[in-house]
């Protein structure tokens, strides 16, 4: 009930509260209807705790009756405090001791102490009377003494505060007498002073008061009407003036409890008894019933031991005449097991971490058994197979500890049923599951499915293409089982091995970058590592081994004898050398392997094919039979070299094999000089030659002389820096598209006789210019070198020889050749400098084969050349993944000749992402408005992050930052989706007790290390017209009225009184008016709209 009376408030501010400890037990004092927030005591000092240590061991207040959420415990002071007004009355009835019982439950470890809270009276209730009016109904021939009992009054407070006194109006006719009963009632009756007289007055009206002891005093009244009847002289009488009786609960309706009885001596209607409750609690009046007329007690409501276990009550017996008479009747209830045990999960660590030690207390459990005795013995048991147990620790509490250790790999969730069966007969029981998940430690490296690698590659492999893949597993969770490829630095050959091999940080796939050579390493080895996304990260690495195998691209090159030269190769081979003998060795090398390698030799061409012959793998040149003086003396052999690759490469060269036994015997050989004034002085010496000759001839012969040399000038008379082919043919000579244009800028050196009748030049031009194109194409074939020499068979004709160079001149037709097909890389965006080394070839020689690379604009690269025809990609800036993720950057090559010449090369660059942003609230800051006595889970308002990096270091994930809201953590009255950044109410929310409040939210992305940032989001509650004006210098309940004086002088307008009222709203739900609903003489006061002046309106006559 609401607190009445200035001075009733100030005796509840100020009264004393109570407090001591007995065996960790507290018990305080303190009176009813205290206003919420009002400390009851300290706990931290009464109890000997931190104060600082309540928050992290959780101490909360708990009960096992309704009445939890009227105390609660500040953990900021440690201050008891009142939440909800309490009633005394409400809660005890007219039990005189009214005590409230909570346990202060802490856990880490788990303690448990009883708090007791005495509910003292506060004198806030007025005596009542049953009957508004006492109808009493007396014979005119009652004598003078005699008594009429009346029902007492009943007033709810107990002590001092009950019903002191009964007074009764000043009559003629009656007294007024009151005495205590045995069982604490009081026996009111009125006495008889003076005879009735019928004739004189009918009926007799008179007020009796009843004042309790409370201070300031409250008082009752009841109008008594006596009605003067003819002779009626006894009462009724009961015939137990004591009625006990005992009930089980759950009684069915119109269960007869017990049966009460009177009877009257007189006859007629004056012994006709009537019963009615004189006195019963209004809870008792909604369980039973009593039957006027037979004095039956039935059931017509729930009877529940566990709400009330026993009932007092008065039944009056009353004749047709009102004469009446009054018993006591004791109703008890016994108790049967009807409520099965309760399990509350007072504390959860929910998630709990897998690497827990054994024994970790992971919940509290408390268990109620309303029922009473064996009923209410509760024995708690957990399923098997699980690794927790439940320990009992005080009265009805159990933890729940883990037996063992926990592996969220293997077992990720837990649904724990747990069992409370009582002792009642038939027991009870009742189970409650628990839903425990594990959360995940970083406590698995990724592990590879293969203890190392092998990858084959052949060389001459296009860059980018795939090698192999590794794989590992980590069986963690989310970002701890993220598996995470790289490649552990170290070097090949002295170079990086990121320049050889790359490897896809998401896949695992192993890309080769470059073209692989077998001649320069056959094989290497790379390790790799498998990092997941813990904190702190664990990894794993593995050994990959790359095996090159070699192909066919090297052809076999000749040490012996020399392929180029402007000699030829001479071996003197004894006319006496019989079959078998060993004339010469050709020694060739190939530097593929294998069976690539595997050389043979063979005679492809010779003067006499009969006479040589060469060893097939050692190249030795042997007769095959004796050599006869038929044999030529000059014998050619033109031998091949050839590998076993698939498709076979060969080499030639070419073996000139002398016949003699002596240099002296051998026509005159000479080198001629490459150089201009040797060929000069060669040319001077034959034109002298011929001139002498021309002496000794005839005038004819003079003609036909000058005939020859008209048709063989070019044979005799030519100039030096012509090149013929000579007698090692390189392999490219050919004429292309028979325009007469040589391939390479290659030497050819010829020796020609000149006896010799053809040729497979023509001499075109004058002798000045200095050149001497080919008229034909070149043979590529050397069989044309008996021409060349002559015919050998012919003798006696000897023949002078002359050397002819040949120079091709390069011509710019070959394009700049990049050393790559595909250019494809990926590197993170905070990566250094150099992103990738260029190779640019050009086929061309001197200016023709100067190349320039070049590089698109727009990009924050650029190219840097390194060494010859290499050139490094590096950045020019910062690379930044958000803004641009992908880059096609063109390279042009342009070479230097006339016209140039140019190609040009795309390389796709991806920029990886790495986790350098933080996620960034849409808003600065966030409010939120929420109406008071709103719906606990009901939304707030959503706060949004955005994150630009890519994949989960983009994935933000959002929670509240710990914090205090009036000494309460902020995750009771708030809660916030990780997900989706909704942000809901916990609790329901009182205008009247704050009216707004902050709070923290952090947003953090996935990254490795994640990043965060925080925003504050204010909430602001809404008044609703909750709560009624308060008045509070007026009674406003009650049976007895407040006075004030009015002087009969006073005037119209004269101030009588004033109302005083406050409202807890406010803005315009506490705006107060005031108004007269109802009065005694409408016309004679008025009340002021807004002060609540109550004033006279006229003047009282």
């Amino acid at each position: 009930m609401d607190l009445k009376g200035q001075s009733l408030l100030s005796f509840v501010c100020g009264f004393a509260v109570f407090v001591h400890i007995t065996t960790a037990d507290l018990s305080y004092s303190v009176p009813e209807e205290m206003r919420p927030g009002s400390i009851v005591g300290n706990i931290a000092k009464d109890l000997g705790l931190e104060v600082g240590k309540l928050f992290s061991r959780k101490a909360r207040i708990d009960t096992e009756e309704s009445y939890a959420h009227y105390c609660d415990v500040d953990l900021k002071t440690a201050n008891v405090i009142i939440r909800e007004r309490i009633d005394r009355e409400e809660l005890c009835g007219e039990k005189v001791s009214c005590m409230l019982k909570f346990e202060l439950v802490l856990e880490s470890p788990l303690e448990l102490h009883r708090i007791s809270l005495l509910i003292q009276d506060v004198n806030d209730n007025s005596p009542v009377f049953p009957k508004d009016t006492i109808k009493l109904e007396i014979s005119e021939s009652a004598d003078k003494g005699a008594r009429y009992r009346v029902n007492e009054a009943h007033d709810a407070d107990i002590g001092q505060n009950t019903i002191k006194q009964y007074s009764l109006q000043k009559n003629e006719h009656f007294v007024l007498s009151v005495r205590d009963d045995a069982d604490g009632s009081k026996n009111v009756e009125l006495v008889l002073d003076k005879e009735l007289d019928r004739e004189k007055e009918h009926g007799l009206n008179f007020v009796m008061i009843a004042i309790d002891g409370g201070n300031p005093q409250r008082s009752g009244t009841a109008n008594i009407h006596v009605t003067v009847l003819d002779a009626n002289d006894n009462a009724p009488v009961f015939e137990q003036a004591y009625y006990k009786a005992s009930l089980p609960e759950n009684s069915a309706l119109d269960t007869v409890v017990v049966s009460v009885s009177a009877t009257d001596a007189d006859e007629g209607v004056n012994g006709e008894v009537t019963y009615e409750f004189s006195r019963i609690s209004e809870r008792a009046k909604k369980v039973f019933s009593l039957n006027s007329k037979t004095g039956e007690i039935k059931v017509i409501g729930q009877v529940d031991f566990e709400s009330n276990s026993k009932y007092e009550m008065r039944i009056d017996a009353k004749d047709g005449y009102g004469l009446s008479s009054d018993s006591k009747v004791m109703i008890e209830i016994t108790d049967v097991n009807d409520n099965a045990p309760v399990i509350y999960m007072k504390s959860l660590m929910n998630p709990i971490a897998e690497n827990v030690s054994p024994g970790t207390e992971v919940g509290i459990i408390n268990v109620q058994d309303r029922d009473s005795e064996n009923n209410g013995q509760v024995r708690c048991s957990i399923q098997q197979g699980v690794p927790f147990k439940l320990v009992p620790s005080i009265k009805n509490y159990y933890s729940l500890v883990t037996t063992g250790q926990l592996d969220r790999e293997l077992v990720s969730d837990y649904n724990i049923t747990i069992t409370a069966t009582d002792e009642g007969s038939p027991p009870l029981s009742s189970s409650k599951t628990v839903q425990l998940s594990v959360a995940d430690i970083n406590d698995n490296p990724p592990v590879f499915e293969e203890q190392s690698y092998s990858a084959y590659v052949t060389e001459n492999n296009k860059p980018g293409s795939t090698l192999c893949s590794v794989t590992a597993r980590d069986p963690d969770w989310r970002q701890n089982g993220t598996v995470i490829y790289s490649l552990l630095p170290g070097e090949v050959n002295g170079a990086p091995v990121s320049s050889y091999l790359s490897v896809n940080g998401d896949t695992g796939a192993m890309h080769a970058v470059r073209s692989f050579d077998y001649e320069q390493f056959r094989s290497f080895k790379v390790h790799v590592m498998a990092r997941d996304n813990g904190s702190p990260p664990l990894s794993s690495n593995v050994t990959v081994s790359v095996f090159i195998s070699d192909v066919n691209d090297n052809s076999p090159q000749i040490l012996y004898p020399a392929p180029e030269g402007n000699s030829f190769m001479t071996e003197l081979v004894p006319k006496a050398a019989h079959g078998g003998s060993l004339v010469s060795k050709v020694i060739a090398v190939d530097a593929d392997s294998g069976q690539n390698a595997w050389l043979s030799y063979h005679i492809v061409k010779s003067t006499d094919p009969g006479l040589f012959t060469i060893g097939l793998h050692s190249g030795e040149i042997r007769t095959q039979r004796d050599i006869s003086e038929s044999d030529s003396m000059k014998q050619n052999l033109i031998v091949a070299v050839k590998d076993n690759g698939q498709p076979s490469l060969s080499a030639t060269c070419s073996m000139y094999l002398l016949i003699s036994d002596n240099l002296a015997e051998v026509p005159e050989l000479k080198d001629i000089s490459y150089d201009e004034k040797n060929s000069k002085l060669t040319s001077y010496l034959i034109i002298a030659l011929v001139s002498v000759s021309t002496f000794f001839l005839t005038f004819i012969i003079i003609i036909l002389g000058v005939r020859f040399c008209r048709r063989r000038k070019p044979r005799l008379l030519f100039d030096g820096a012509v090149a013929i082919p000579s007698a090692y043919l390189p392999p490219n000579y050919a004429d292309v598209d028979g325009t007469g244009t040589l391939r390479s800028a290659y030497n050819y050196d010829a020796y020609l006789t000149t006896g010799s009748r053809t040729s497979d030049f023509k001499f075109v031009t004058s002798y000045n210019d200095n050149t001497l194109p080919a008229d034909q194409t070149l043979r590529k074939s050397p069989s044309d070198f008996a021409n060349v020499f002559g015919d050998c068979d012919k003798s006696p004709e000897r023949s002078g020889t002359v050397v002819i160079h040949i120079t091709v001149l390069d011509a710019n037709d070959n394009v700049p050749v990049f050393s790559q097909a595909v250019y494809k890389a990926s590197l993170p965006e905070n990566s250094p400098l150099e992103v990738g080394i260029i190779n640019v070839q050009d086929r061309d020689s001197e200016n023709n084969g100067q190349v320039r690379c070049s590089i698109q604009q727009g990009v924050p690269f650029k190219l840097v050349p390194s060494i010859k025809n290499y050139y490094s990609l590096v950045t020019t800036g910062q690379l930044d993944r958000e803004l641009v993720s992908d880059y096609n950057i063109t390279i042009t090559a342009t070479d230097e000749g006339s016209p140039p010449l140019s190609s040009s090369k795309t390389v796709q660059l991806s920029v990886a992402d790495v986790n350098d942003n933080p996620p960034v609230f849409e808003e600065q800051s966030y409010s939120a408005y929420v109406t008071e006595n709103n719906k606990p889970g009901s939304a707030l308002c959503s706060v949004t992050a955005r994150d630009p990096d890519w994949r989960q270091n983009g994935t933000v994930i959002y929670s509240l930052l710990p914090g205090e809201v009036n000494g309460v953590p902020v995750s009771s009255y708030l809660s916030v989706n990780g997900d989706t950044g909704a942000i809901h109410a916990v609790r329901s929310f009182d205008y009247e007790q704050f009216r707004s409040f902050k709070v923290h939210v952090m947003a953090r992305d996935n990254g490795s290390p994640p990043l965060s940032s925080n925003v504050t989001v204010s909430v602001f509650i809404s008044d609703v017209n909750d709560n009624s004006p308060q008045i509070r210098n007026l009674a406003p309940e009650g049976n007895s009225f407040m006075t004030e004086l009015v002087p009969k002088a006073a005037h119209g307008g004269s101030l009588v009184s004033k109302v005083i009222a406050v409202d807890a709203d406010s803005g315009q739900n506490a705006w107060l008016s005031y108004h007269i609903v109802k009065s005694t003489d409408p016309g004679l006061f008025s009340v002021a709209l807004h002060s609540g002046e109550i004033r006279t309106q006229r003047t009282h006559f």
